[in-house]
């Protein structure tokens, strides 16, 4: 089951946001993460068997600040199921457009060395 992990970061600058982002990222089973809020102040970690006090402690160690917000269980999206193709319908002898023309290309070389052609 996927978990969407909300912590607020006590970061006011883009360096700190990059460098909450990095320690998300590294984490085992992260598969995204987003700053959201007002203050841009909220990190967003979405992933399977995320350890979210785990994650918090770690940020609190690197950034000072760092509270959980919410944790939600987040069900996996299905699968499109693929759609049968249809095949072309033909009417008389044309699908939708007409075969291209063939052409036969021929080219001699007119100063032979060995006296062969190629076609």
């Amino acid at each position: 089951m996927s978990k969407k992990i909300i912590v607020k970061v006590g970061v006011c600058n883009e360096k700190g946001r990059s460098k909450a982002m990095k320690i998300a990222a590294v984490r085992p089973g992260v598969n995204s993460m987003s700053i959201e809020g007002d203050g841009r102040d909220q990190l967003v970690v979405t992933g399977e068997g995320i350890d979210s006090v785990e994650l918090v402690n770690i940020l609190r160690k690197k950034l000072g600040h760092a509270t959980i917000v919410s944790v939600q269980n987040v069900e996996a999206k299905e699968e499109k199921k693929e759609e049968e193709v249809k095949p072309i319908e033909y009417v008389g002898y044309y699908s939708v457009y007409p075969p291209p023309p063939y052409y036969e290309r021929v080219f001699y070389d007119p100063y032979p060395s060995n006296g062969c052609f190629w076609f």
